[in-house]
């Protein structure tokens, strides 16, 4: 979450789906096949699945998918696998969690094409990966997204979005203002938890760190933290939480971060989350806790950790998400899936909407431009026509300079964003296809980056959220 990390304009579509191009043909016997799908094709560019499934009588242990692709044809973001090029061949391998597959399982990774072209030469571990179908009868449309201006209005989408109210009381404001507070030492003012100011409702701790065993997480403070503050304890700290909680506040642990390696890939380490999150619970005061994984993760056993934690203690868990905003481009990428996944005992999902380049929203038309109104609210209508309800939808804000590499804006702006999500107004050139007058507030990157440029984010933002609908 801090340093810049740029992504180049990304064209993912998330609704339509086209047809298979290459899959096991029926004269072949049963075995290990890759199965490539189109799941949307506007012209230019195409998002793309891949399915390798195991139909033979032993396990895989580890699978490599390469194919060609014609020139002018490359491939952009991609997830759920790791990627090698080498000319017009690419290569795709398992991430460390999806690489074993028991005979009758499958898995799936998915990238993004640009060109005309789609991939031939396929190989499964080296072996056909099952055979030529031809491509769907249907053309791909012809005309290609504009580029020169965003249109000024999104198509309505054939359903409307979830609009039930939460299933728990999390003991939160209506809408409300979550800030980071960091456990290092930074060029950003260091601050006592107690000392953090009254307008932030929920302050997310960053960041527990992993351990030796895979899934477990602990904490403490920071050696350079405590010495920067002229002594800094756990006990004080466990204190403050006290303080903060008799203010009404709310404190939750975050775990990741841009250099977090928390690894949760298999049963046992999800199980090992959700015991080291439980004890930091019970020994620190934390209401919940926040998943900031920069590095990928694996939706099944982060949700299976989760419903774990929650089953120990209690529906008044919070639990938060703060994706890149990458990671929320489709549906089918493992961070939005896990929102998905979790959304009867999600809080909130606060994107950071900012160091991320350019990214289409809910439209699906327009690469918006980082920094700007429509950047946010076309994001964020993605994410809420898609299936989180408004009040597990958040905007991620940098707390003004040096807080981020890209996407600084005024905290006016924020409000506008607002605005325009709740109400239909203050909207730049797109405006959503309706109002979310539930949509829960703002997220920033830090309270200790506000606090540095004079606490305007939160001076400005919190008063807004009172007035909204």
């Amino acid at each position: 979450m801090k340093p810049v990390r740029i992504v180049a304009p990304v064209l993912a579509a998330v609704l339509a789906a086209a047809g298979v191009i290459w899959a096991a043909g029926p004269a072949l016997a049963a075995g290990p096949t890759a199965t490539f799908v189109k799941t949307s094709d506007w012209g230019s560019g195409w998002e793309a699945k891949v399915t390798i499934a195991n139909g033979g009588a032993t396990a895989i242990t580890a699978w490599t998918v390469a194919f060609d692709l014609p020139a002018g044809t490359t491939v952009g973001t991609y997830w759920d696998a790791l990627l090698n090029v080498s000319g017009q061949r690419f290569t795709f391998t398992n991430r460390s969690w999806n690489g074993h597959l028991a005979p009758g399982a499958s898995v799936s990774f998915g990238f993004l094409g640009s060109g005309p072209g789609s991939p031939t030469n396929c190989t499964l571990n080296g072996a056909p990966c099952g055979g030529q179908q031809p491509p769907p009868t249907t053309a791909p449309p012809t005309t290609a997204p504009p580029t020169t201006a965003p249109p000024t209005t999104a198509p309505p989408p054939t359903t409307p979005p979830p609009t039930t109210a939460p299933p728990t009381d999390d003991g939160l404001p209506e809408h409300f203002l979550t800030g980071y507070w960091h456990n290092f030492d930074n060029p950003a003012v260091e601050l006592r938890l107690r000392d953090v100011p009254a307008e932030y409702d929920l302050i997310a701790v960053a960041f527990a760190e992993a351990t030796s065993t895979p899934g477990a997480v602990s904490f403490g403070i920071d050696p350079g933290l405590s010495a920067a503050l002229g002594g800094y304890t756990d006990a004080q700290f466990k204190a403050d939480v006290a303080t903060l909680h008799q203010r009404g506040k709310k404190v939750i642990i975050s775990i990741g971060g841009e250099t977090g390696r928390v690894a949760v890939n298999d049963p046992a380490s999800a199980t090992a989350l959700a015991d080291s999150l439980h004890r930091l619970i019970q020994e620190y005061g934390f209401d919940g806790v926040d998943i900031d994984l920069e590095n990928g993760l694996n939706p099944t056993y982060m949700a299976q950790a989760m419903r774990a934690l929650r089953s120990r203690t209690g529906p008044g868990l919070i639990i938060t998400m703060a994706p890149q905003t990458i990671d929320m481009q489709s549906p089918s990428v493992s961070y939005f899936k896990l929102a998905l996944d979790i959304r009867d005992i999600l809080t909130v999902v606060h994107t950071q909407f900012y160091n991320s380049g350019s990214m289409l929203g809910c439209d699906q038309a327009f690469a918006y431009s980082q920094g700007t109104i429509n950047f946010m609210t076309a994001l964020a209508c993605l994410q809420l026509e898609a299936g989180l309800r408004p009040d597990q939808v958040a905007l991620g804000l940098p707390a003004g300079p040096g807080a981020a590499g890209g996407g600084i804006v005024a905290p006016t702006m924020v409000n506008q964003a607002l605005d325009c999500l709740a109400r239909g107004t203050s909207c730049g050139s797109f405006r959503p296809p309706r109002t979310y007058p539930g949509i829960r507030g703002a997220m920033t990157w830090s309270i200790n980056w506000d606090v540095t440029n004079g606490n305007g984010f939160a001076r400005t933002v919190k008063p807004h959220l009172a007035t909204l609908p």
